[in-house]
């Protein structure tokens, strides 16, 4: 009884919050596809070529729907996607859901590397910043975040790859692995790291090390600065309240006062920083993938956007809502589960 009790609003705030995802998704979904048939490129061209004859342009236009207000054509649409059909890309020509499951992984392997770039360094950053406030240290963490944060990523991507691919050779080029290795492991989780790892081929191992160590860095820049100043924000609250004093007065070693009685009070609001900027990383590879050719859903996205697309645009916006709003509702699940005092 008291584990059904401990568990019932977390149950309701699921489903209130599942309600929320589907209403939200909808109204993204209905954005999208409109702002997506009034855009200024033409679908059917795009299809033919510019020197079809018009016969041809008017089939490919009726068979494609286009002929049809545009109130029908979303309604066409939404009974397409009950059914799981997103369409076919034009650019492979294949069904959307098949492109975007293959190609996703490479921007999750991308992104994950990166958000732990983000944590392993903003962090113990944050803490020391906040310890030595005012001081020299501080200011010089202060500002290597704000360098972080308001520096383009697809410049410190090319700056990063003139010296450290060009000059230095310590990191890989463009692409996921080096050419002589492409193909060498067969695809089960889509994460080239993990999936060479499973095969226990430490040569495409090590070659894919290389090659994501400086994108996911990059990449990582703008979640270590956001991590860093949360939280060093978060940790001047906590050093600032009265248990902080009283351990101090009690003799206890100022490491285990940081640690275990300060951090350990922020750990909550920290996990919302990292899930949300985790998020961010997934929707913000496309530079740093232009950049490094790196063959992720970012790329992909990119490239469905120039060739005017609309399926593959609209189910790549989808999922991008559906992972930022995914986000927000494991936050909030997340804080009912380590945090009590958020329990209804």
């Amino acid at each position: 009884m008291f584990t059904f009790q401990l568990f019932r609003p977390k149950v309701k705030s699921f489903f209130g919050g599942l309600s929320s995802v589907a209403i939200t998704l909808l109204g993204l979904l209905a954005l999208t596809f409109f702002i997506g048939r009034v855009m200024p490129i033409d679908p059917v061209l795009s299809v033919i070529g510019p020197d079809a004859d018009n016969s041809t342009y008017e089939q490919v236009y009726q068979e494609m729907g286009l002929d049809k207000p545009i109130y029908v054509q979303y309604l066409y649409y939404l009974n397409d996607l009950a059914h799981g059909d997103f369409g076919n890309a034009l650019l492979t020509g294949r069904p959307v859901i098949e492109d975007i499951a293959r190609v996703f992984p490479a921007t999750l392997e991308l992104a994950t590397v990166a958000i732990i770039f983000g944590i392993v360094i903003g962090i113990p950053l944050g803490v020391y910043a906040a310890v030595n406030k005012g001081r020299v240290i501080d200011h010089i963490i202060r500002v290597i975040s704000l360098f972080g944060y308001s520096t383009p990523v697809f410049w410190v991507g090319m700056i990063g790859l003139i010296i450290f691919y060009a000059w230095l050779n310590v990191v890989g080029g463009s692409g996921r692995v080096d050419l002589a290795y492409d193909g060498f492991v067969d695809p089960v989780t889509g994460m080239l790291l993990i999936d060479s790892a499973l095969a226990k081929d430490w040569d495409v191992f090590q070659s894919a090390v290389k090659h994501i160590i400086l994108p996911a860095f990059i990449l990582g820049l703008n979640a270590v600065s956001f991590i860093t100043r949360m939280t060093r924000s978060f940790m001047l609250e906590q050093l600032s309240q009265e248990y902080i004093l009283t351990a101090q007065v009690k003799g206890l070693p100022k490491h285990v006062v940081i640690w275990r009685h300060a951090f350990r009070n922020i750990l909550v609001q920290l996990l919302t920083i990292i899930t949300l900027s985790y998020g961010s990383l997934l929707e913000g590879a496309v530079l740093i993938e232009t950049v490094f050719a790196w063959p992720g859903f970012g790329q992909y996205l990119t490239s469905s956007l120039l060739l005017g697309d609309m399926n593959a645009v609209v189910a790549s916006v989808l999922l991008i809502g559906l992972i930022f709003i995914s986000m927000n509702l494991l936050t909030d699940l997340l804080y009912q589960v380590f945090d009590p005092r958020t329990r209804k």
